[in-house]
């Protein structure tokens, strides 16, 4: 272990350089893929062995364990008391008033996916019932009232449920934990029990954190769907080869969401890494990709401006720096297997691909476009220049 005197620097040199490092080994592959470009859920997904045989996935382990394993370490010491700190007093006023900061923006997230209409919660669950749309705006009125919180919690696990009347559960899987901790946090926020309220903001970090890690691996199952992308927009790569790119921004998020869930000081770092990930996303993915993404980057700040000093959950264990490679890899193993063993359970060995049909990309396919063509809404369409990609 580093000795005080080694880690006597100051602290307002050492927070920025942790945010940098965070940042730098987080590439900004923020923007969902189902969003932006032609998918089929069933596909069968590349081997696991063809992550684990790949020098850049390991590459951008290596990064990310050292970025955790050094801060790990400087929150032990008394530096890391003062980085901690720096981050109450830097987002006091946020903290101050976080309940109604969280109600008022999940509140505009209802209105504006309300605005754009035809969607379940996410772009790309799109829908003709137009009372659907009705729906997500009465839940956005029910937020303001304490009372009719948990309301609006079960009515966002209600429109989850119903979008399984048109869409595959495996696909469904990316938005469940996002949506069952933002309806946690709105049930437990509205209740009068104390013992619930204690527990909202953990819910909610815990939800947003496993969404993420969940959706990271379809940058290890499916390295092809985000092609389109890399060649529409080369200057996300950051001048790196297109398939070492994919997996170290699959690992990025993965493990930043990882992150958020271990010791106080590496989760909210992790969350100002993935803050300024999602937010670099909005410049060349258009007004999609905030209404989509706005919510996650509005509990990301949430996340940030957590003064607890708990961990709560193995607490002892995640207070050892050395545990954090053993944590990694327990998480990696149970996404891995959950993630790749339901898909075997939903769709065989070999996935299943339906006929080609015009209007959903998640089940047509033709061996010109595996992934299936244009659907109707723009996704997988070539973005006109200069416009958003989906409008």
């Amino acid at each position: 272990m580093f000795s005080q005197k080694r880690l006597a620097l100051p602290g307002r040199i050492v927070l920025p350089l942790a945010i940098a490092a965070a940042v730098t080994t987080a590439s900004p592959a923020a923007a969902h893929v189902k969003w932006f470009a032609p998918y089929i859920v069933g596909a069968a997904p590349k081997p696991v062995g063809y992550t684990l045989h790949d020098g850049w996935f390991w590459l951008g382990i290596a990064l990310v364990l050292a970025f955790f394993l050094i801060f790990g370490m400087i929150e032990r010491s008394p530096l890391g008391t003062r980085l901690l700190d720096m981050l109450d007093t830097g987002t006091r006023l946020l903290w101050e008033r976080i309940d109604d900061y969280m109600r008022a923006l999940i509140a505009a997230f209802f209105v504006a996916i309300f605005s754009v209409g035809g969607i379940y919660l996410t772009p790309d669950l799109k829908t003709p019932a137009e009372w659907v749309s009705w729906m997500q705006l009465l839940i956005a009125a029910l937020i303001f009232w304490r009372a009719t919180m948990p309301i609006a919690g079960v009515g966002i696990i209600a429109l989850w449920l119903l979008a399984l009347r048109d869409y595959d559960l495996f696909h469904l899987f990316d938005y469940l934990a996002l949506g069952v901790g933002v309806a946690g946090y709105l049930i437990t926020a509205g209740s009068r029990r104390e013992t619930w309220q204690a527990h909202r903001f953990e819910i909610l970090r815990w939800g947003l954190s496993i969404a993420l890690m969940w959706s990271s691996l379809e940058k290890f199952a499916y390295p092809e769907w985000f092609y389109p992308l890399v060649i529409e927009r080369p200057f996300l790569t950051f001048g790196l080869p297109r398939d070492a790119f994919i997996p170290m921004a699959g690992v990025a998020e993965f493990t930043m969401g990882f992150g958020m869930l271990w010791t106080p000081l590496i989760r909210r770092l992790s969350a100002i890494a993935l803050f300024v990930i999602f937010t670099a996303a909005v410049w060349p993915f258009g007004r999609i990709e905030i209404i989509g993404h706005g919510l996650i980057m509005a509990i990301l700040l949430a996340v940030a401006a957590d003064h607890s000093r708990d961990s709560h959950v193995l607490s002892r264990f995640k207070s050892l720096p050395r545990n954090i490679p053993v944590g990694l890899v327990c998480a990696l193993a149970l996404f891995v297997s959950s993630y790749w063993g339901m898909h075997v359970a939903f769709y065989g060995p070999n996935g299943h691909v339906g006929p080609a049909t015009a209007d959903r990309s998640t089940h047509s396919h033709n061996p010109e476009q595996p992934h299936g063509p244009e659907a109707e809404g723009g996704i997988g369409a070539p973005p006109t220049r200069g416009t958003d990609v989906v409008d």
